[in-house]
C-alpha cells in the first residue's frame, strides 16, 4: 500500500528532499500535487511557509499526504519519481505506476494555473520580465508587485511560483492576462519537455571545459610542491575526518560525505566548514574533491564547482560581480557567456562553490551589509561573505576550509555543519611515507625510525610534518645533530635539506656552520615572510620580491614556489611553501636580525597588545595593535603569530646555541631568550588571571583557553626544564578542563613535558580531542601527577590503553579514569582486570560506549572480584548482555565500596536482571543502579522489586526503556517507588 511506503520511508523521503538545503525539490513536487488537485490551496499554503525551515514544510507535506489517504499518497509517489534525479531514487520505492486521472474542472484562468503549473514554471522561468510587463500594462500589478516577485534572493524558479501565487490572489482577471501573454510568446518558445532546454549546447559545453581546467589543477599535489612534483593519486593519503552532531557525539566520514546529509546541524544553510589546524591537509583534501568531481568519480548530483583560494582573492583588488568572479577566476565560457550564467541562476542546487583558506582572508567575516544582487560589482569580500551567509545565490552548497580558531560565532550562524579535519592515524602516516619512497626497504627504515621516537610520530599525525620528515629522510636517518623533538627542530631539517639539496646541485657540502652561510638568503626570506604576516599578504609579486633584494637564485631554492594566479596574467607571483613555512622564516628574521626592534618579541607574546605610541612599528606593529580594527578581523594575524611566536622560542633554546653562534651575536641572542622566557612567565600568569574563579563549594577546576596551550607549546620548544617547573610551582588547581582544544598527540607532548612539575595531584580532562593512540603514550610522563584521567571521544584503542594502564599501576596517585566513545574493545578489559588486582585504592572506571561484549566483561569481573576500593563502575552502551550482567554481579556480590554502577543499553534481559537483584540484595553501599534501554521484562523487574525490600539504602533503580507495557510500569512503579521508569 502506497501509505504504508510513504510511512515506511518516511526518513528517506525527508532527506532526498532536503538534500542541499534548496526547496526546489519540494516546490517540483507541490506544482504536480496543486495540478492533480492532490493538494487544494489552503494545502498548500500550510505547507509552503516561508518563514518555517525546509525540513519542516517537509514534514507538514508527508503528514498532509498521509492524512488524505491511499491516492494520494500513491500520487505524491508518482511525483517524487517524476521530480527526483536518478541517483537519488536508489533505496527508494515508488510503488506501482499511478496514471493521472484527468479530472472535470471549471473552466477559469485561475485553475488553469493550478492544473498547469510544472509547465507554467518551466514556460516562465526565461520570460519573467515579458509577463511582469504584461501584468503590469494591463494595471493587474503594481510597480510594488513587481518588485515583490523579483526579489534577487529568490532564484528564477521561485520568482515564477511567487508570481503565479500573486497572479491567483489578484483573481481572474491577472490569471487570463498572463495566459494571453503566453499564448502570444508559446510559438517563440521551444518545447519545454524538451531535455536539450535545460543542458544547451553551451552549457555542456562550459561544463567540459570547467571539468578540464579544475582536472588540470588537481591532478599534482601542489600543497607542498616546488622541490618534485607528485600525481595526487599517487600521494593523496585520507586524513581522519569526524562531525559532530547536536549532542556532542562524533562521527567519522568518509571524503564523500563532507557535503553530503550526515552531520547536517542545519538545514537551512548552505556553508559547510572544513576546519583544521595549520598543516592537517585542508587545502590537499579540497583538490581531491575537485580532482575526483572533474573525473565524475564523486559529487555526481554537482553539476559545475567552482574552487577559489582566499589567499590568491586577497590579492583582487577590483569590485567584480560574481559573474565576473565565476568566470574570471575559474573558467571563462568560450561562448554563450549569459546563458551559462543563467543556468547557474536558475540551478543553484546544481552548482558548488569551495573556497579554500578563509582564515588567510584579510578581513574578518561580517554580516552587516547585505547584498543580494549577482549582476552588481562589489568589493570581494562582501561578495564572499554574502555568498557564506546565502544572502547570494541561496542554495549553492559551499565548502570552506579554515583554522578553527578563525571562525567566529558570526560566521558559525551560517553553517550547516563542521566537519573536522585531525591529520593522519597511525595507519595513514604509514601509507603516506610509503607512498612517497618507491624503495620499500627505504620507507621501512622510515618507518622504523619514527615507532622509534614516540616524540617524532607525534608530529607526523599533521600532514605537513609527515611531509618534512619523509622529505628530509637522509638527513633524518643520518641523525647527525641527534633525532629531532621540537617542531623547530623539523623546519629547522627542512631549510638544511633545501640548501643541502642545492648545494649538491653544484657538487657542495654543508659544513657546520651551513646557516650562516646561507644567512643573507635567510634573512630576504624572513623579511619578505613578516611583512607578508603583517599584512595578511601569503601571495606575493616579482616586484616585491625584488624589493627585497630576492634574487632568482634564492627563488630556485624551493622555499618559494610559482603561484598560478588566473586572475592576474600580467606578472608572476609567489608564495611560501605552507604558510607554517612563512611563520618559520619570519621567526628566523626576528631572531637573527640583529637591527630589529627590541620590543618584538615581547609583542609578538601579547596579540592583545595595544599600541599606546603613534609611532609607526615597522615589526609586528600593524597585526599587533588590535585598536585598529575589531578583534575578529585579527584572529588569523593572531594564530600565525603564535606559530612564529613558537618557532621564535625553539629558535632561541640552548640545544639550538652552536647552529646560531656565527649568526647572532651571543649578547643579543641571550637578551632575546630572556626576554622569550619573561614572555611566557607573564603570559602564563595573565592566562591564569582571566579565568573566572570556580563556584563557591565546587573544585578549583580551571578551564583553559587555546591560548593555554599554545604557551606550553612555546615552553616545550624552549626545552629548558627550569622554565617549565618554574611555571607550574606557582600554579594551585585541583582540576585542569582542556576540552575542545584540538589537543592531538603535538599537544600531550608538550602537556606533558609542563604538567608533570605540577606541585599536586589533579584531575586532567581532554573530552572530545583527537589524543588518539600515540597522544596517550605522550601523556605518561606526567600520569604520576594526574588523580582522574578523563578522555571521552578521542579516538583510543586497546593498544593506547595497555601503554596507559601499564604506566598507571605504578602511579599511586591515579585513580579515576573516563573512556567514553573510543575503540575499545574486550581486548582491554584484561589489562583493566590487572590494575583492578592491583590498586586498590582505584575509585571509578566509566567504559561507557565501547564495543565491549558479555567476554570482555566476564574478563573485567576477575579483577572485580579481587577489588575493594571502585565506587563507580560505568559500562552503558556496550554488549555485554546477561552473561555479563551475571559476571559482573557475582564479581560485585562482596564489594564493599561501590555506589554506582550503570549497564544501560547492553542487551540485558531478565536473567541479567536476576543477577543484579542477587547483587542489590546482597550489597551495603550500593545507591544507584542504571539499567535503562535493555530488554528486561516483568519477570526480571519483579526479583528487582524482591531484592530492593531487602536493602533500604539503595536510592535508585533506573528501567525506562525496557520490554514492560505502560500498564506494566505503572502497576510495579506502584509496588516499589524507588524504581524510576
Amino acid at each position: 500500500m502506497s501509505t504504508q511506503l510513504v510511512l515506511k520511508q518516511r526518513a528517506e523521503l525527508l532527506t532526498v528532499l532536503c538534500v542541499g538545503g534548496t526547496a526546489e525539490p519540494l516546490d517540483c513536487v507541490l506544482d504536480l500535487l496543486l495540478a492533480w488537485e492532490v493538494l487544494v490551496w489552503e494545502d498548500y499554503l500550510s505547507i509552503r511557509v516561508a518563514e518555517k525551515p525546509l525540513c519542516s514544510n517537509v514534514r507538514q507535506l508527508l503528514d498532509v499526504v498521509y492524512e488524505k489517504g491511499e491516492d494520494a499518497c500513491s500520487l505524491f509517489l508518482a511525483a517524487m519519481n517524476q521530480v527526483l534525479p536518478e541517483e537519488q531514487k536508489a533505496g527508494l520505492c515508488f510503488g506501482k505506476e499511478c496514471a493521472v486521472v484527468d479530472k472535470n474542472r471549471l473552466d477559469t484562468a485561475t485553475l488553469t494555473l493550478l492544473a498547469d503549473r510544472p509547465a507554467l514554471v518551466r514556460k516562465l522561468r526565461d520570460n519573467i520580465d515579458g509577463a511582469l510587463n504584461a501584468l503590469l500594462t494591463t494595471g493587474c500589478f503594481t510597480i510594488k508587485d513587481c518588485d515583490a516577485v523579483q526579489l534577487p534572493v529568490y532564484t528564477p524558479s521561485q520568482q515564477v511560483r511567487r508570481l503565479l501565487d500573486q497572479v491567483r490572489f489578484k483573481g481572474e482577471t491577472a490569471a487570463k492576462t498572463l495566459l494571453q501573454y503566453l499564448e502570444q510568446t508559446e510559438p517563440t518558445r521551444p518545447n519545454p519537455e524538451n531535455k536539450e532546454n535545460h543542458l544547451s549546447a553551451d552549457v555542456l559545453l562550459y561544463q567540459k571545459k570547467l571539468r578540464s581546467s579544475v582536472a588540470a589543477q588537481s591532478h599534482s599535489l601542489s600543497t607542498y610542491g616546488g622541490t618534485g612534483r607528485f600525481s595526487l593519486d599517487d600521494i593523496y593519503t585520507d586524513g581522519l575526518l569526524e562531525v559532530m552532531d547536536g549532542s556532542g557525539e562524533t562521527t567519522t566520514l568518509g571524503l564523500e560525505d563532507v557535503v553530503g546529509p550526515l552531520g547536517t546541524l542545519n538545514e537551512d544553510a548552505d556553508t559547510v566548514l572544513v576546519s583544521g589546524e595549520a598543516g592537517s591537509g585542508k587545502s590537499t583534501l579540497l583538490q581531491r574533491l575537485h580532482l575526483l568531481w572533474a573525473r565524475e568519480a564523486l559529487l555526481t548530483n554537482t553539476f559545475l564547482l567552482f574552487p577559489f583560494s582566499c589567499r590568491k582573492l586577497n590579492a583582487e583588488h577590483r569590485e567584480l560581480s560574481l559573474k565576473e568572479l565565476l568566470f574570471l577566476h575559474c573558467c571563462w565560457p568560450d561562448r554563450g557567456q549569459d546563458e551559462v550564467f543563467q543556468f547557474i541562476l536558475d540551478h543553484p542546487n546544481l552548482v558548488l562553490f569551495t573556497f579554500d583558506g578563509l582564515d588567510e582572508f584579510k578581513q574578518g567575516f561580517t554580516d552587516e551589509e547585505r547584498h543580494c544582487c549577482p549582476t552588481k560589482q562589489v568589493p570581494i569580500p562582501l561578495l564572499l561573505f554574502n555568498l557564506l551567509q546565502g544572502t547570494l545565490m541561496k542554495g549553492v552548497m559551499k565548502v570552506v576550509t579554515s583554522r578553527p580558531q578563525a571562525v567566529g560565532p558570526s560566521l558559525k550562524r551560517y553553517l550547516r555543519k563542521e566537519v573536522l579535519l585531525k591529520g593522519f592515524s597511525p595507519g595513514g602516516i604509514d601509507c603516506f611515507v610509503k607512498k612517497h619512497h618507491s624503495d620499500p626497504a627505504m620507507a621501512r627504515r622510515v618507518i622504523e625510525s619514527l615507532q622509534a621516537n614516540t616524540v617524532l610520530l607525534s608530529l607526523c599525525h599533521i600532514p605537513v610534518f609527515c611531509w618534512i620528515v619523509t622529505k628530509c629522510h637522509q638527513e633524518l636517518l643520518a641523525g647527525q645533530d641527534g633525532v629531532p623533538q621540537t617542531i623547530t627542530d623539523v623546519y629547522l631539517l627542512v631549510l638544511q635539506h633545501f640548501f643541502q639539496r642545492k648545494s649538491s646541485q653544484s657538487q657542495g657540502v654543508l659544513g657546520k656552520a651551513w646557516l650562516e652561510e646561507h644567512l643573507d638568503t635567510v634573512l630576504k626570506l624572513g623579511q619578505l615572510a613578516l611583512e607578508g604576516l603583517e599584512a595578511s599578504c601569503y601571495v606575493f609579486s616579482g616586484h616585491e620580491l625584488q624589493r627585497n633584494g630576492l634574487t632568482e637564485q634564492d627563488v630556485s631554492i624551493g622555499f618559494l614556489i610559482y603561484c598560478n594566479d588566473l586572475s592576474v596574467t600580467d606578472c608572476k607571483r609567489y608564495e611560501f611553501l605552507h604558510i607554517t613555512l612563512q611563520c618559520f622564516f619570519a621567526a628566523l628574521y626576528v631572531v637573527l636580525n640583529r637591527n630589529s626592534d627590541r620590543s618584538a618579541i615581547s609583542r609578538l607574546f601579547q596579540p592583545q597588545y595595544r599600541q599606546t605610541s603613534s609611532r609607526s612599528q615597522r615589526c609586528l606593529g600593524h597585526c599587533i595593535d588590535s585598536s585598529v580594527e575589531d578583534g575578529e578581523s585579527h584572529v588569523t594575524e593572531t594564530l600565525n603569530l603564535r606559530i612564529t611566536a613558537q618557532f621564535v622560542s625553539g629558535l632561541l633554546s640552548q640545544r639550538h646555541h652552536n647552529l646560531l653562534l656565527e649568526c647572532c651575536p651571543a649578547a643579543v641572542r641571550e637578551r632575546k631568550a630572556k626576554q622569550v622566557v619573561k614572555s611566557l612567565s607573564k603570559g602564563m600568569q595573565r592566562h591564569f588571571k582571566s579565568i573566572p574563579r570556580p563556584v563557591d563549594g565546587d573544585k578549583k577546576s580551571t578551564h583553559t583557553m587555546p591560548s593555554f596551550v599554545w604557551l606550553i607549546k612555546c615552553i616545550y620548544e624552549v626545552q629548558d626544564n627550569s622554565i617549565a617547573q618554574d611555571t607550574m610551582a606557582k600554579l594551585n588547581i585541583e582540576h585542569l578542563k582542556l576540552t575542545y582544544c584540538n589537543i592531538g598527540p603535538v599537544e600531550c607532548t608538550a602537556l606533558a613535558y609542563v604538567l608533570k612539575y605540577l606541585r599536586n595531584p589533579i584531575g586532567l580532562q581532554l573530552d572530545n580531542n583527537s589524543v588518539g593512540d600515540v597522544g596517550v603514550e605522550q601523556l605518561l610522563p606526567c600520569l604520576h601527577i594526574c588523580h582522574s584521567l578523563y578522555l571521552r571521544n578521542n579516538n583510543i584503542s586497546d593498544e593506547g590503553i595497555r601503554n596507559l594502564l601499564e604506566k598507571g599501576m605504578e602511579c599511586e596517585s591515579f585513580q579515576k579514569i573516563a573512556l567514553f566513545n573510543n575503540n575499545l574493545t574486550d581486548a582491554c578489559t584484561q589489562h583493566f582486570a590487572l590494575l583492578l588486582k592491583s590498586k586498590q585504592n582505584f575509585l571509578s572506571l566509566r567504559l561507557g560506549n565501547n564495543n565491549i561484549t558479555s567476554q570482555g566483561a566476564e574478563q573485567l569481573a576477575q579483577g572485580l572480584s579481587y577489588n575493594q576500593s571502585l565506587q563507580f563502575l560505568g559500562l552503558w552502551g556496550n554488549k555485554i548482555g546477561d552473561r555479563g550482567a551475571e559476571a559482573l554481579a557475582s564479581a560485585l556480590k562482596n564489594s564493599t565500596s561501590l555506589i554506582w554502577l550503570s549497564l544501560v543499553d547492553n542487551g540485558v534481559g531478565s536473567a541479567g536482571a536476576c543477577a543484579l537483584a542477587e547483587l542489590i540484595s546482597q550489597s551495603k553501599t550500593m545507591k544507584e543502579l542504571w539499567l535503562n534501554k535493555n530488554c528486561i521484562s516483568r519477570e526480571g523487574v519483579e526479583s528487582l522489586i524482591e531484592a530492593l525490600k531487602m536493602n533500604s539504602s539503595i536510592k535508585e533503580v533506573w528501567l525506562k526503556g525496557n520490554n514492560l507495557s505502560t500498564e506494566e510500569e505503572e502497576e510495579l512503579s506502584k509496588q516499589e517507588s524507588r524504581l524510576t521508569f
